[in-house]
């Protein structure tokens, strides 16, 4: 392989917030892992913290900050099931990034279990096909080329054809209308883009075929950091109902520990506690003190991950547990603690922790 394409092509990946942001760094250690030889991007908006953007920094070759695209199409996102996809429409930045030939974009929640750099000999607009309806391509995996063009295209369609889900994936599909019937050659392996559930696979042919799996895709509301880690089994125990393959979400986690959780910045908090995406900074700030302060006796983390999910599909307890004196005081608490050693703060510029 020239020494051109490998520093002409790149994998892109996209955060949004800094829970998504640990999503992109395991994604981008799997890819480091399997031995890529390819340019590793990920963009980022406003919500990614500085301190997550230098950790980022460390891994991929280039950060990009993007502004967010919300295709405020609420009916059809409530068909879906999903509101908070409105902002995927931000992955469109992704045919901007004209100083890459050709790219692959792949989600903040998939994995890399084997080298995919075949996949910068497929050509535009290349993916799998969606499990849950065929015809249709994922749009967590796809092959494409970068250009400006393209980019201000998809805008205008956006404006004038909108989405049939509402998110990203029912756009690029009505765009690239031509996927499922004009080219075969676009159609990547499902190995190349497969669902972690179990309950969405044809299970004789997972069996059949695990070995030949590439890239792992937790689709849904629910990602691998939504799951408890118990520190000292070093074993992940799934939400009961998620339906995630217990090996899948193995991987994930084995990855995190490893090569994440232990740079992660111990103060990664948001600063605004009190906004919708408490439970994103909740979870990054809880990953990241894990290993110091959130361990009991038998090594299980004792955050509760059911009722922080909750927080981020917008079903927080107002009424009882997350009412507003019960924030307010855990408010007051960190407040009132001393400045640490060394930290140069004052004790009312110190960032509040997550809600628990």
């Amino acid at each position: 392989m020239g020494e051109g394409r490998e520093q002409n092509e790149a994998f892109v990946t996209l955060a949004t917030n800094d829970t998504y942001a640990l999503g992109c760094l395991v994604l981008g250690s799997s890819l480091r892992r399997v031995g890529t030889t390819r340019q590793l991007a990920v963009m980022v908006t406003s919500g990614v913290s500085q301190s997550m953007r230098q950790q980022l920094g460390g891994l991929f070759n280039q950060v990009v900050e993007v502004n967010v695209l919300d295709s405020s199409d609420t009916c059809n996102l409530e068909l879906l099931g999903r509101p908070d996809l409105s902002v995927t429409f931000t992955k469109f930045h992704c045919w901007r990034l004209t100083q890459y030939q050709k790219c692959v974009f792949m989600d903040a929640d998939t994995l890399v279990v084997q080298n995919v750099d075949e996949l910068f000999d497929r050509e535009e607009l290349s993916a799998a096909p969606d499990a849950g309806w065929p015809d249709c391509f994922n749009s967590g995996v796809f092959v494409y080329v970068p250009s400006e063009q393209t980019y201000r295209n998809l805008l205008s369609f956006a404006v004038t054809g909108g989405s049939f889900d509402g998110g990203d994936q029912g756009l690029l599909n009505l765009y690239f209308n031509k996927w499922a019937t004009e080219d075969i050659g676009k159609h990547l392996p499902f190995t190349f883009n497969v669902v972690s559930q179990a309950f969405y696979s044809y299970l004789p042919a997972f069996k059949q075929f695990y070995d030949n799996i590439k890239v792992v895709h937790f689709i849904g509301a629910v990602k691998p950091w939504h799951h408890a880690y118990n520190t000292a089994s070093r074993t992940v125990t799934q939400l009961p109902g998620t339906g995630h393959s217990q090996q899948f979400l193995q991987m994930w986690w084995n990855i995190f520990m490893d090569s994440v959780q232990p740079n992660l910045d111990p103060q990664l908090y948001e600063s605004s506690v009190v906004s919708q995406n408490l439970s994103c900074s909740g979870i990054a700030g809880d990953l990241a003190n894990m290993s110091l302060e959130r361990s009991g006796e038998d090594g299980a983390m004792r955050d509760d991950r059911e009722r922080k999910l909750q927080w981020e599909q917008g079903q927080a307890d107002y009424m009882g547990v997350d009412r507003f004196d019960n924030i307010k005081a855990r408010l007051d608490e960190k407040i009132a603690q001393p400045t640490p050693s060394g930290s140069g703060k004052a004790p009312e510029d110190q960032p509040p922790p997550p809600s628990e």
